[in-house]
């Protein structure tokens, strides 16, 4: 096996600790051919569609990435920015807040983000973080419910890239957040501020990103990660079980995935009556494709058509101050034992020499 070159060793660099922010992906473009190269990558990792490559890639690369890439760009043009996809923006941005509050605490922590499917690479992450003198790798999935198609595959590409290290790094990883306190404090945060702006709705509907039921029955917790999520936001929030309600987004194919979904449940909240409705989406911790277009657009779209009268997406927590926040929390928790502030640990050894010599000389005494 050939490995990687290691970088330049430089000697009496203190060791750092690493943190790697890992979304799922975006084109680099909205534009058909970009788009092609990102579902190609994405819908050939078998976490992601769990079908014989024999039998899925006849029809992943001679029918779907013929027709779906030209619908798709044309769906991230209405959503893009002047500074590229959103998706890429914020987690970008919230590589760079996290940064910013390592640096007020005074720890010596490198931030890093990456993308599992599209640019950067997490092989290119860690690559930078190791080159940075990172001996300790905090990998965080910004997915805060756990899924193999998700949180898996990102562990999947970290220990690919491990293959062909010489020297490694320590590594952890964070396996979910869907409960973690501070990270029920920020979507109360996100929703709360809205409310604050917008007033509050008539109800409140959590959408999570949909995956196929089969990953329930076959042992998968994210549908039960869902749906603890949205008990204790609701308990946070003080809302009722009929106040707030939850559904699936984002099927693909015609195989059953978790119910309820989310464009029917649009429907029938408008027939019952609602009139007034803000859309959430907690298991996306930055807007992109499916929230701004899906939702934002396409779900507005349903529920007006339904008979509602007024419709809202909450945006997802993005850069909000308490979503950095409760990151930062996640991260010291994570890397417990890890020394965030070596600049402690030469006054430790100090002390320690000093009283190692007062006991030798206390000795000749």
């Amino acid at each position: 096996m050939r490995y990687a070159p290691e970088p330049e060793h430089r000697h009496g660099r203190a060791t750092r600790t690493g943190v790697l922010l890992v979304n799922l992906g975006t084109p680099d473009a909205p534009t058909a051919p970009a788009v092609r190269r990102y579902l190609a990558q994405f819908l050939s990792d078998p976490r992601v569609v769990e079908i014989p490559a024999a039998l899925w890639k006849p029809i992943l690369h001679g029918i779907i990435l013929r027709v779906r890439p030209a619908k798709s760009a044309a769906k991230y043009a209405s959503i893009w920015t002047p500074e590229g996809s959103p998706l890429a923006v914020w987690t970008r941005r919230q590589a760079e807040e996290l940064q910013r509050l390592a640096d007020a605490a005074g720890e010596v922590l490198t931030v890093r983000h990456a993308m599992r499917y599209g640019q950067p690479s997490i092989a290119t992450g860690l690559d930078a973080l190791k080159a940075e003198g990172c001996e300790r790798i905090l990998v965080v999935p910004m997915y805060p419910q756990y899924s193999g198609t998700t949180t898996a595959s990102v562990m999947d590409d970290v220990h690919r890239w491990q293959l062909v290290q010489r020297t490694l790094p320590e590594i952890r990883w964070v396996r979910q957040h869907h409960d973690e306190p501070a990270y029920i404090d920020a979507l109360a945060a996100r929703v709360r501020d809205h409310w604050a702006r917008e007033g509050r709705g008539d109800h409140l509907l959590l959408s999570f990103h949909g995956v196929p039921e089969r990953t329930l029955h076959l042992g998968d917790p994210y549908h039960c990660h869902c749906y603890k999520t949205r008990r204790l936001l609701a308990e946070r929030l003080g809302l009722t079980a009929d106040q707030i309600s939850l559904s699936f987004q984002s099927r693909f194919g015609k195989a059953k995935w978790l119910e309820p979904y989310t464009e029917p449940t649009l429907q029938a909240l408008a027939k019952k009556g609602v009139r007034h409705l803000q859309v959430f989406c907690p298991g996306f911790a930055a807007d992109c494709l499916e929230t701004l277009e899906e939702i934002a657009i396409e779900g507005s779209h349903v529920f007006l058509q339904a008979g509602g009268q007024r419709f809202e997406h909450i945006p997802c927590l993005n850069d909000h101050p308490a979503w950095i926040a409760a990151l930062h929390a996640i991260v010291r928790r994570h890397s417990a034992g890890w020394p965030l502030q070596p600049a402690e640990l030469p006054r430790a050894a100090e002390r320690e020499a000093q009283r190692l010599q007062a006991l030798a000389l206390g000795a000749k005494q």
